[in-house]
């Protein structure tokens, strides 16, 4: 998978991407990640990427030619199977988004910033707004790499254990149930017995139980 970053602080996006399973996933060849300079495309000679809102009004305003100038460049180099922007107001990333998302060759991600973008970006170039929240940052950066995170995990080979991603909260509809490890009692809290009792059918069973249970208590909406 390719995707591309369109950010005017790359410089944010470096450290998500130079540790652990990103790092990784890009080592290994299974993603290919390149974050551009907004400002590199921008025909001011002070590479300035924003101006005042039409009609007045508090915020300035990401304008609409060094935007759209390297969206068609990226597009005249390669099909795009999205062109994201990560937006407060977009459609609320979900588990099931991300596994579609995956499935994909070439993503474009646009990072926001200021007061937001000129609309028409919005109305002629992006396919696809996502938020991370019902709430804003000071930019598209971080839920840019929450989203990218959120993706790249799931193409097979990154995580060294496939399967780990498959039993991750919200995958079947439900959280995950409670998980344990060595040693067996501490300090008198002890594991549940039946983890320990080698029974894989009984085992599945507690923790599907214990899934409903946790997904009951803690997002009932879930179940709807």
């Amino acid at each position: 998978m390719r995707i591309d970053i369109l950010t005017i602080l790359p410089e944010l996006l470096k450290s998500p991407f130079s540790d652990s399973i990103m790092k990784r996933a890009q080592e290994k060849g299974h993603l290919k990640l390149k974050i551009h300079n907004i400002r590199d495309y921008s025909s001011n000679k002070h590479n300035k990427v924003d101006d005042y809102q039409y009609g007045g009004g508090a915020g300035m305003v990401m304008s609409i030619e060094p935007i759209a100038t390297i969206i068609e460049k990226l597009k005249s180099e390669r099909d795009y199977d999205e062109i994201i922007f990560m937006t407060p107001d977009g459609e609320l990333l979900s588990q099931s988004k991300c596994n579609d998302l995956s499935l994909k060759n070439n993503i474009m991600v646009l990072c926001g910033h200021y007061k937001g973008i000129d609309e028409r970006i919005r109305e002629y170039l992006i396919t696809k707004e996502i938020s991370i929240g019902s709430y804003v940052l000071s930019g598209g950066e971080l839920s840019a790499a929450v989203l990218v995170d959120s993706i790249v995990r799931l193409i097979p080979g990154v995580l060294n254990d496939e399967t780990s991603a498959l039993t991750d909260s919200f995958q079947d509809g439900l959280l995950s149930p409670p998980v344990y490890t060595r040693p067996a009692e501490y300090n008198g809290m002890k594991v549940p017995e039946i983890l320990l009792s080698g029974d894989s059918g009984e085992i599945d069973r507690w923790r599907e139980d214990k899934a409903i249970e946790r997904t009951k208590k803690r997002r009932p909406d879930l179940l709807k």
